[in-house]
């Protein structure tokens, strides 16, 4: 499974930032605030004007961290990470990866309106996968991803819905469809954007 899962297990776990070396716990205050920010640019349509791909990706993830991560917010990961049983694509790989991504899901979301509901339900869950399974920043790539799908969303006119799971069997389905996911078959993620539709809610 590739991305950060909502689990609140990163608490223990420590990180040097211009702040000094925190703990997960005592950052994520901080880049909830950042992530609050660029939510409300999304929604003020500050993001219009980029293409759907990586650069985009790099400037979210830019807003959210470059005061307290300088070194490599926004850039491509350089080293090679395991994610849970996941195994991302090395880093001399990942500029080439994105770059597919961006054409791909560009094709896939210009045909999504003409094809049925399922076309469009698994745009949204290749968008979503793929970013993850890529895991192209160092950290943070739960946060980056969940706010480019805030882009996506508001870009086709879609209702708000809430894409962090709650509760341990809405976490389990979600971590065994990134999985899934990881494999290129989307089925089990088009099942959870489903569910997330019917909820009928914003996060």
């Amino acid at each position: 499974m590739a991305g950060e899962t909502p689990s609140g297990g990163n608490s223990t776990r420590f990180i040097e930032t211009s702040r000094g070396i925190l703990s997960y716990g005592q950052l994520a205050p901080l880049l909830a605030e950042r992530v609050l920010r660029v939510e409300q640019q999304v929604s003020e349509g500050t993001f219009a004007r980029h293409r759907l791909g990586g650069d985009l990706v790099c400037e979210l993830h830019l807003r959210i961290a470059s005061d307290l991560m300088p070194d490599w917010a926004g850039r491509w990961r350089t080293a090679e990470v395991i994610v849970g049983e996941h195994c991302p694509p090395p880093p001399y790989q990942v500029a080439l990866r994105m770059r597919d991504y961006g054409d791909d899901l560009e094709a896939r979301l210009e045909t999504a309106f003409e094809l049925e509901s399922e076309g469009l339900l698994e745009s949204l869950a290749f968008a979503e996968g793929r970013l993850l399974s890529i895991h192209p920043f160092f950290d943070f790539n739960g946060r980056v991803t969940r706010l480019f799908l805030k882009e996506i969303i508001h870009r086709q006119g879609l209702p708000p819905v809430g894409l962090v799971p709650e509760g341990p069997e809405a976490v389990a389905r979600y971590i065994c469809a990134l999985r899934a996911g990881d494999c290129g078959n989307w089925k089990p993620l088009v099942e959870v954007w489903k569910s997330r539709f019917e909820a009928g809610f914003g996060e």
